[in-house]
């Protein structure tokens, strides 16, 4: 089967392509320079501007389906984000880089005349306000701007394939655990330096899931044709950030010694420090109760195999 992978040179692109072509099946990623990326047997890297379906939309026609990851980095490049990670400038670029991704996504299905059978739309649990209430799919949005880019933006942006007659999954993630990116390669950098702590007041829920169960969700999702919506796809045991930070402590053999207080990290980071003051729990009863089973239900379980302990 056909695979259309936007963004699929990313952290969860790459494990997914690697993924399907193990399993035989034939992957497009598309790229902005397909010649940067090197790819596994059975994927194709194919140009494309990031805005429209010129000179890949074709390809939509007979595909399974299109794997919608395309979207500029939230936190920016560097291990630890830059106050100025969120000027009005940067957030607009991401705020259009979403759009404009499902835009083209929605042309290349118009286009086709064997529609595709499934677009997956990624998503993030932004969505939600933070809040120690445990958020289901139905729950309020939030409003601040990171709601705002995934409700306002990121979501509808493939909405109008469903009128097309395509099945479509939007799966709200919460942030990955990786060594690459995310919120895992600073923690790790602070306990390294034996400064581990929590941030803030330690209470903020951290949701999470590891980059295997987040492939295994998207290929769930997509080949099981009962699923269709919005999903939560997160561990199903969020952990407040003092216990993550605990149990990333015990797991690495460092002490737990030194909190970082909020005020220093707003002044630190300004209001990108919504990333590690901010956070929710989600419930993921839906895609539990869909047949899916996590490989890392459990945070100990999933560093210890991140940090090969």
């Amino acid at each position: 089967m056909r695979y259309i992978i936007t963004g699929g040179s990313g952290i969860i692109g790459s494990e997914l392509t690697k993924s399907l072509t193990a399993d035989g099946h034939e992957v497009i990623i598309l790229s902005r320079d397909p010649s940067r990326h090197a790819l596994p047997a059975g994927a194709q890297g194919v140009k494309w501007d990031a805005r429209t379906a010129e000179g890949w939309g074709h390809l939509a026609d007979g595909a399974f389906a299109i794997v919608n990851l395309a979207g500029e980095t939230i936190g920016g490049s560097g291990t630890i984000p830059l106050p100025g990670t969120w000027s009005a400038e940067r957030k607009q670029r991401i705020k259009n880089s979403r759009l404009w991704a499902g835009e083209a996504v929605v042309a290349a299905v118009e286009s086709a005349a064997v529609k595709p059978e499934v677009v997956f739309q990624m998503s993030g649990i932004d969505y939600y306000p933070s809040s120690d209430k445990t958020m289901i799919e139905e729950s309020e949005r939030g409003r601040q701007f990171l709601a705002e880019v995934v409700a306002d933006y990121w979501e509808p942006s493939t909405e109008p394939v469903e009128a097309m007659g395509v099945r479509r999954v939007v799966a709200r993630t919460a942030p990955l655990l990786n060594l690459e990116t995310g919120p895992l390669p600073a923690s790790l950098l602070q306990f390294k330096l034996f400064a581990g702590g929590r941030l803030g007041s330690g209470k903020q829920w951290f949701s999470w899931i590891h980059t295997q169960d987040v492939v295994r969700a998207i290929r769930f999702l997509t080949e099981t044709s009962a699923a269709r919506g919005i999903y939560n796809v997160a561990a199903p045991h969020p952990v407040t950030n003092e216990e993550f930070t605990q149990i990333l402590g015990k797991v690495m053999g460092r002490p737990t010694l030194i909190p970082v207080p909020e005020f220093a990290l707003k002044l630190m980071l300004g209001e990108v420090s919504a990333l590690v003051l901010e956070g929710r729990p989600v419930n993921v009863s839906k895609l539990l109760s869909s047949g899916f089973t996590f490989k890392y239900p459990e945070l100990e379980a999933a560093l210890m195999d991140l940090l090969n302990k």
